[in-house]
C-alpha cells in the first residue's frame, strides 16, 4: 500500500503547491513512484496541473483533481454555489481509483490551511487524518507567520497526526528578520525543518532535506 503525505500551509497563497511539487520531485530523483493529488480547488485547476506534471505516475487529471470551482473562494462556498456537496467521504470515494495503483507515494495537498471547511461540521483537517500519513506544514514566511506556524502545528498534533517536518517558503517576498524568525521556528516546531525555499521558479530546484 502507497504510503501517504498531507500537505498543509499557514494559510492561503504560503506555497503548498510549490513545495508539493518540489517533494514530488524529490521522491521521483529518489526512484520513488509518485502522485501529487488535489482533491478540491477553487479559483480553477492550474495547482492541480502543477502537481499532476509533477507525478510519474499519472491518472486522467479528474483522477487528481475531482473537485473544482472557478470562484477563487472558500471551497464549502464555492461547493455550496455550485450544488455540490464536499463531505470526507465523498472525498475518499474519489480517490477511489487510487487504491489499484503501484504508488510508492499518494501526496494530498489541502486548501488554504488546517481548519478550512469542507462544510458546516467538517474540515480539512478532518480529511487529513482520515486520509492517514504524516504531515507537511509549508510555512509562508512573511509577517505573522509565526503566530500561524506555531497554533498549526498544535492543532496537527492536538489532533493525532504526526507533523512530519515543515518547509520554510521565503519566496513570497521581503520578510524583515527571516533568519531571526527561522530561528525561532526551528527552536519551537518539534519537528525537522525538510526545507527552506527562496524564489526558484522551478521547485525541483528545491533542495528537500528528507530520506524516505
Amino acid at each position: 500500500m502507497a504510503k501517504r503525505l498531507f500537505v498543509t500551509g499557514t494559510d492561503t497563497d504560503a506555497g503548498k503547491t510549490h513545495i508539493s511539487c518540489a517533494i514530488l520531485a524529490h521522491l521521483t530523483r529518489q526512484g520513488h513512484k509518485v502522485a501529487g493529488l488535489k482533491p478540491i480547488a477553487s479559483g480553477g485547476r492550474d495547482d492541480a496541473e502543477r502537481l499532476w506534471r509533477h507525478s510519474n505516475l499519472q491518472l486522467p487529471l479528474d483522477a487528481h483533481n475531482p473537485f473544482y470551482f472557478a470562484p477563487p473562494i472558500a471551497p464549502h462556498l464555492a461547493a455550496a454555489e455550485a450544488g455540490v456537496t464536499l463531505d470526507v467521504d465523498t472525498v475518499l470515494s474519489a480517490m477511489a481509483p487510487w487504491q489499484q495503483q503501484q504508488a510508492d507515494w499518494l501526496l494530498m495537498e489541502g486548501a488554504g490551511g488546517w481548519r478550512v471547511p469542507l462544510n458546516e461540521q467538517q474540515r480539512f483537517s478532518d480529511l487529513a487524518q482520515r486520509w492517514g500519513g504524516g504531515v507537511v506544514l509549508v510555512v509562508g514566511m512573511k509577517l505573522g507567520c509565526v503566530n500561524h506556524a506555531l497554533l498549526t502545528a498544535e492543532a496537527i498534533e492536538r489532533d493525532g497526526l504526526e507533523l512530519m517536518g515543515w518547509v520554510a517558503n521565503c519566496g513570497l517576498g521581503k520578510m524583515d528578520r527571516v533568519e531571526e524568525n527561522l530561528a525561532y521556528l526551528k527552536s519551537h516546531i518539534q519537528a525537522p525543518l525538510l526545507a527552506t525555499a527562496s524564489h526558484s521558479p522551478n521547485p525541483a530546484d528545491i533542495e528537500v532535506n528528507w530520506h524516505p
